[in-house]
Formats: structure tokens, C-alpha cells, sequence
């Protein structure tokens, strides 16, 4: 947007960006769609049904009222104006799912399966937000460390950070090149994101662009010693087995669980982000009677139990050397920055601004609306910070 970027551009020239050290971050807001008009496309012709059926009891209820209806009363029952524009209502629902169904097809996600459309918003998202489920987008904003200044924001209408980094990335390098800045502005910076957006997708993007960058697994928790004991993370108050609790047998390449059954080799090799697998799984039998299975099964669909063995990592694995940058003292110390950069600045934009949901629709307009506050907030840095390097 060429507005953001004139402002963005005095804040280059006011020296507000420091240009060495960023980081990313988003948060979930709503989007001005209905969640009841969601579904996947068999979830809505069935939605669909149910209103059509709804239509027919009522105009059977209003022709069995018009059969009782006396003369002599003077008038209509009083329910049948109501009747009506109920009618009316759910006809011209149905009317507009049918049409919606008739120009759209299934809506497919990044694993290749169909997930929830909506009528009133397709571009918008079902996603868990810190206010529970919504129907919104992922807003994400890039920040310079210095005064905390916006260089780029964009939305998403998918709940998860795992593909969003190539095109915040991209979208910040065409802004700061508008404003005069060279195409290597970022190269060799230092840039920082949690866990949500660890993935092969945002790393290798990273190293593409040589940044310095500092994004940790979602078990880096887990090996910083300034952790332990901490409940945080938790996910479940059951004690449950892992990988170390199953006894290794070199000379049959099993492994042996708490129970004392055999896990045989069931895959020599897969690869999954990256890291080298060997799968081993147990028969049925054993564990359909075992008393111990609530200990070994996260999903209540489960079978028989599954042990993923890494066994190694292939070329262009990028989570382990992250991993070991993450787990360092310089790494701890740095990433341990991110969260006085970037967190303020969406402080600032919901409460201060009021930017608690949006009320356009679709992702070019909702984009645009982002920027306008992502605007606002630097024009209020001009105004608070420009002082001390001179502004008039």
C-alpha cells in the first residue's frame, strides 16, 4: 500500500528503524463472517435441507391457521405476520447457500484435504484464537527492534504460522526497497519468531534470505535447564510413555514395551520434515487387552501401538542446526528479546486502538485494513519518537 510505505519512509528518514534485529509475530482476530455460515461443502447442502424442511412445516402451520381462521374474530391470527417474515428469512437463506454452492467447489488446505468453507467470508479462516474458536484471520506484522516500528503487515485466512514467513518476508523487502533501501536490507540481520513458526517452510526461507534467524521447536522448553519443573506446556495430566520407556533389542531390531511385547520394524525409512524414521509397531492382540494402553495411545482411535525411531536427518534439514542455536547461551539470550519487541506493538493496536475484530470482507480488504492500524501505530512512533532525532 503506497500510503504505509510514504509513512514508513519518514520513519527511515526520522532514523526510527535500526535496521539489525526484528521480529515477527501475529495474533488471530475476527473476521465480519458468521460461523454458522460455515461448513464443509457437504455441511452446507445439508444445512441447506434443514432450512428448505423448515420452510415447509412452517407454510403447513400457516395454512392450517388460515383453515381456523374466523371471520367474525375480525382479523388474521397474530402470529402469521411473524410467520412470514420467518419465511421470508429462510428462503432467502436457503437461496443464497444455493447459489454460493452453485459458483464455489470445496475449499482444500495445505495437506490436500477440504476443510470449512464460509459463505460469507471464504477468504476468512476457522482458527483457535486466545478468545477461543473463531471465524478470522491471522494478522502478522514484522517489527523493527529500534522504536518497534511496523516495516510490513498481512493477513492470513489460515489459523497456522507454519507458511507465512516466504511472503512477510517478501512483502517486507518489496517496502523497504520502495523506500529506497538495497534488496540485501535484510541479509545477515538478526530476526526471531516462537515456535508456532517453526517449519521446514519458514527455515529454509530464513536461510534462503541469510538472515540470523532464531525460531525454536516447540521442545526447546524442554531442554533449557531454566525450565524444569515447570508446569507449562503441559498438555495432558496422564503420565505417558515415551520412546525411552521401550527397551531397545539390538540383536532383533525390536524394541520391547513397559509390558514386555515386541514393537517389530514395520518401515525401514520415511522422512517427515526432514528427519529420518524408522517405524516399529506392535500386533493388535497384544494390545487390545493390555491394561497399560491409556499410557501408550494419544488418540482413542488407536490400535495397536507406534514408535517413530530418528535415525537421522536428511540434506536440507534445517531443525536441528536451529535446535542447536536455539540451545545455546547466545541463543536464549537472544530470542529471549522477542518477546519486548513485537508483543507491545499488538498491545497497542487492540487496546489502545480498538482493533478487536475486522469489518470488511475478503483478504484484499481486510489486508488493507490491517495496514491502516499497522500505519496508525507507526505514525504514533513518528509522533512520540521523531522528537529526539529532530523532527519538525
Amino acid at each position: 500500500m503506497p500510503l504505509f510505505r510514504d509513512v514508513l519512509l519518514v520513519c527511515d528518514e526520522e532514523g526510527l528503524l535500526g535496521g539489525t534485529f526484528f521480529a515477527l509475530d501475529g495474533c488471530k482476530l475476527p473476521s465480519n463472517a458468521s460461523r454458522s455460515m460455515g461448513g464443509k461443502i457437504s455441511e452446507l447442502r445439508r444445512k441447506k435441507a434443514k432450512i428448505e424442511e423448515k420452510v415447509e412445516r412452517l407454510v403447513e402451520q400457516q395454512v392450517e391457521s388460515d383453515k381456523e381462521w374466523d371471520d367474525a374474530v375480525g382479523g388474521k391470527p397474530s402470529d402469521r405476520s411473524n410467520r412470514k417474515k420467518e419465511i421470508d428469512r429462510l428462503e432467502k437463506q436457503a437461496k443464497r447457500i444455493e447459489q454460493w454452492l452453485n459458483d464455489n467447489g470445496p475449499k482444500i488446505g495445505r495437506q490436500g484435504r477440504e476443510i470449512l468453507s464460509n459463505i460469507t467470508d471464504n477468504d476468512s479462516g476457522f482458527m483457535m484464537s486466545s478468545h477461543g474458536m473463531i471465524q478470522g484471520y491471522n494478522s502478522q506484522a514484522l517489527v523493527d527492534s529500534e522504536h518497534q516500528v511496523i516495516l510490513h503487515g498481512e493477513v492470513f485466512g489460515e489459523p497456522e504460522d507454519h507458511y507465512v514467513i516466504p511472503s512477510v518476508l517478501d512483502g517486507a523487502k518489496e517496502n523497504m526497497e520502495a523506500i529506497g533501501q538495497g534488496k540485501g536490507y535484510f541479509e545477515g540481520t538478526t530476526f526471531t519468531a516462537d515456535s508456532n513458526y517453526h517449519s521446514p517452510t519458514n527455515l529454509k526461507k530464513c536461510d534462503e534470505e541469510k538472515l540470523d534467524a532464531y525460531i525454536p521447536d516447540k521442545r526447546f522448553r524442554k531442554r533449557d535447564p531454566r525450565f524444569q519443573g515447570s508446569e507449562r506446556g503441559k498438555s495432558s495430566t496422564v503420565d505417558r510413555f515415551t520412546n525411552k520407556d521401550f527397551q531397545r533389542d539390538e540383536s532383533k531390531d525390536e524394541y520391547i514395551c513397559p509390558k514386555g511385547n515386541s514393537l517389530r520394524l514395520t518401515v525401514k525409512s520415511t522422512v517427515q520434515n526432514g528427519v529420518i524414521y524408522r517405524r516399529y509397531a506392535a500386533k493388535k492382540k497384544d494390545c487390545s487387552g493390555c491394561e497399560l494402553k491409556f499410557k501408550c495411545f494419544r488418540s482413542k482411535k488407536a490400535t495397536r501401538k507406534t514408535l517413530s525411531i530418528a535415525i537421522g536427518y536428511t540434506a536440507d534439514h534445517h531443525s536441528k542446526p536451529m535446535a542447536e542455536k536455539i540451545d545455546a547461551e547466545k541463543g536464549r539470550r537472544i530470542y529471549s528479546r522477542r518477546i519486548a519487541i513485537v508483543e507491545p506493538v499488538f498491545a497497542n493496536i487492540r487496546v489502545q486502538k480498538g482493533m478487536n475484530r475486522f469489518t470488511l470482507r475478503s483478504k484484499i480488504k481486510v489486508n488493507i485494513q490491517w495496514l491502516l492500524y499497522c500505519m496508525v501505530h507507526n505514525i504514533e512512533k513518528i509522533v512520540g519518537c521523531g522528537g529526539v532525532y529532530g523532527l519538525r
